[in-house]
């Protein structure tokens, strides 16, 4: 296991940890995540029957292993919002993460689409991050997501209609900064 182990790590870790990072912009949570991901490889690698490709599946994995830390923070989030008593404007309060300064993002148009990457759905940005950020076919996609063909085509286009219009509006509001 250990080679076969060693040759996934060599040949997927850069691809594995953009994926998780532009779902959890944040260094430290990525490089947890990507642990969580790598044991659950190692815990479940005697059930991978090959129906799909050894790529596929571990992206499956990271899939899930960040829609777990998704719902462990909302969790959180809410066990805190109950502690407190934050008034009326308690669901104004926002993550003010910034980006890690090691994102090294060339040019403004990308940075502006990684922003409106967080205006969409869960589903959306999985879709949209797979697809073109880590260029895997819709077949893959779907593999990957647990969805038909059918839906990562429709989320792809609802995803990309939604960048099209925040673009758009940017664009009419003066462009290029991210003010939202």
């Amino acid at each position: 296991m250990k080679v076969v182990f060693d040759e996934i790590y060599d040949q997927y870790h850069q691809d594995l940890y953009q994926f998780i990072f532009y779902m959890v912009k944040d260094k430290q949570v990525t490089e947890d995540l990507v642990q969580e991901v790598y044991l659950k490889v190692l815990k479940s690698s005697e059930r991978f029957r090959g129906d799909s490709s050894i790529k596929t599946w571990l992206f499956s994995i990271a899939r899930h292993v960040s829609l777990d830390h998704f719902r462990r923070k909302k969790r959180t989030r809410d066990r805190i919002a109950d502690y407190f008593d934050w008034g009326e404007k308690s669901h104004i309060i926002k993550d003010e993460c910034p980006l890690p300064e090691e994102m090294a993002i060339k040019s403004e148009e990308i940075k502006n689409l990684y922003t409106y990457l967080d205006f969409c759905t869960v589903d959306q940005k999985s879709v949209l991050v797979l697809r073109y950020i880590q260029s895997f076919s819709i077949q893959e996609t779907a593999t990957i997501l647990n969805f038909t063909i059918s839906k990562v085509k429709t989320t792809q286009h609802r995803g990309l209609k939604l960048l099209k219009k925040l673009i758009i509006e940017e664009q009419e509001k003066g462009g290029g900064s991210n003010g939202f």
